[in-house]
């Protein structure tokens, strides 16, 4: 299970009603923040999420509209005590960035461990899920990401029985672990049939549509995406800055065969973003018009 929360889905300036770009999700005790804009922390608290469980956050770029909101979040996180590590992902000149801005949280109770991302992907395990990084088209160096949670195949009760494997090694067998007795190796492929489909979330903001998105979004259970401007005389804008358009998200939503889209990084000039769906939804039914602390839960099928 994957609980999933868009914090914030504004661009370049939060608004009254719009806090920045933030996106949550929570699985198995763990929490991954993608992106840390200015007011994330007031979003969390109004969404009765917790700061305590977050022990990743990653960033696309280092525009100030992504990662405004990280000093004051690691100084709340320092204020409550919090001891364990805390690992940051992003592209690099990571280490230099947040460091400069830690000039005003210079001293925190806990470690940081930096993870630059190298090349034009990379893939992070970590918390029982697979993090990929992939490369987008902006006019800085800057990456999507998806997180996937991979699910085994069935366990197969006659299988068991038929090669005698004992009761009480069929948990460890079913969550994938490798089992010894008297000299005999219990491999999981033994009683797992073949895998089943997991639970996949891709999110990607500031670009322009890519070869990268459509290939790792492909599939995905939601796919989050940058709609910088709806209006549709704005097309040569978002191509001048490198963003996108309602429309051409929901073309990258069509062609990657997502189940469902959001839209967020709305320009501060787009203040109804819901007027424009109908001409999106013909393109891909599926799309939804992102607002802050939009939330679902992912499960298995």
């Amino acid at each position: 299970m994957l609980d999933v929360c868009l914090l914030g889905s504004g661009g370049m300036m939060p608004l009254p009603y719009r806090w920045l770009t933030a996106l949550m999700a929570r699985t198995g005790g763990s929490s991954l923040l993608i992106d840390c804009g200015e007011g994330t922390q007031i979003a969390i608290k109004e969404k009765g999420w917790s700061f305590k469980p977050i022990d990743v956050i990653c960033f696309t770029h280092y525009h100030g509209d992504h990662i405004s909101g990280l000093p004051g979040l690691l100084l709340t996180m320092g204020n409550a005590d919090r001891r364990e590590p805390l690992t940051l992902i992003g592209p690099k000149g990571l280490e230099r960035v947040v460091n400069s801005l830690r000039v005003i949280a210079p001293e925190l109770p806990f470690s940081i461990y930096f993870l630059e991302i190298e090349g034009a992907q990379q893939i992070f395990e970590m918390n029982g899920y697979r993090l990929k990084a992939f490369r987008v088209n902006h006019n800085v160096l800057c990456y999507g990401y998806t997180l996937e949670i991979d699910r085994v195949g069935k366990f197969d009760v006659e299988r068991a029985r038929e090669q005698e494997i004992p009761q009480k090694y069929w948990n460890p067998l079913q969550k994938g672990e490798s089992v010894e007795v008297k000299g005999r190796i219990l491999t999981p492929d033994m009683v797992l049939g073949p895998p089943r489909k997991g639970i996949k979330l891709t999110y990607t903001t500031d670009t322009r549509p890519t070869d990268s998105i459509r290939e790792n979004a492909k599939g995905s259970d939601l796919f989050i995406c940058e709609g910088m401007y709806g209006e549709k005389d704005k097309a040569a804008k978002a191509v001048e800055y490198k963003h996108m358009t309602f429309y051409e998200a929901a073309q990258l939503a069509k062609e990657a065969q997502v189940k469902e889209m959001w839209l967020t990084h709305y320009s501060p000039s787009l203040t109804r973003p819901e007027e424009y769906m109908d001409e999106v939804r013909k393109i891909f039914p599926e799309a939804k018009a992102g607002k802050d602390r939009m939330s679902t839960e992912l499960v298995f099928e």
